[in-house]
């Protein structure tokens, strides 16, 4: 099925790379003298969800959404929001991997496409990820929502992208990632196939409808090669 495609995209956390946020909470407590609980973990995403939403719907920028998350944690253990956030990104770049059959993936597809990466996530954490797993060589364009200033699904960041790409169409590009609401919708909005990398752990919405469904990078290995 690759040659159907000229440029296949792909989201970043929960896509290529595992995104365990406890144990990079975890870790990065630790350094404060903090045992962070699975509660604390509760609380902490009651907070975090909604500023990821509100940041997709771009009510809030990526700065907004890096200190509004710590805010409590910082005037609870009197360490700056910035500082906290800084030092999450690093534990969670030290803690990356790869999910498991990304390298294989891209290995096998990068004789037949361009390959690049869409993520709402931020800027240093991305570029650290890619250079502890080795992966950055597979990607021609990284488009980061931090630098672009749209978040997806907004269409005009897989306009952007695409357009960074030399005779590339939507028509012929894939994008694949977890999310329904931000990766598949996204893609579909800007006119693009999609595929939904479905760990069953979300509820696909009636009004987002991917192309194809698979439960694995594995699986999706098989689907287009």
């Amino acid at each position: 099925m690759i040659k159907h495609f000229d440029c296949i995209l792909f989201d970043a956390d929960e896509t290529l790379f595992e995104f365990d946020a406890y144990r990079g909470l975890k870790k990065m407590f630790a350094q404060y003298g903090v045992s962070f609980s699975g509660d604390d973990y509760q609380d902490y995403q009651a907070l975090n969800r909604p500023l990821w939403e509100a940041y997709q719907r771009h009510e809030i920028d990526a700065e907004q959404l890096k200190i509004q998350r710590f805010d409590l944690w910082a005037q609870k253990i009197n360490v700056p929001a910035s500082t906290l956030n800084e030092q999450f990104l690093i534990a969670m770049a030290d803690i990356c991997q790869p999910l498991p059959g990304a390298k294989a993936l891209l290995q096998a597809m990068v004789p037949h496409v361009k390959m690049g990466i869409i993520t709402n996530g931020f800027t240093d954490l991305l570029h650290a990820r890619l250079a502890s797993t080795g992966l950055a060589h597979y990607f021609q364009v990284l488009t980061i929502s931090e630098q672009f200033g749209l978040a997806k699904p907004a269409a005009a960041i897989f306009h952007h992208t695409l357009s960074q790409f030399p005779g590339c169409s939507p028509e012929r590009t894939l994008m694949i990632g977890d999310t329904p609401e931000s990766d598949i919708a996204g893609g579909i909005n800007a006119g693009m196939k999609t595929c939904w990398l479905d760990h069953g752990d979300k509820q696909l919405p009636d009004t987002v409808k991917p192309d194809w469904q698979v439960p694995t990078l594995t699986a999706l290995h098989a689907l287009l090669l």
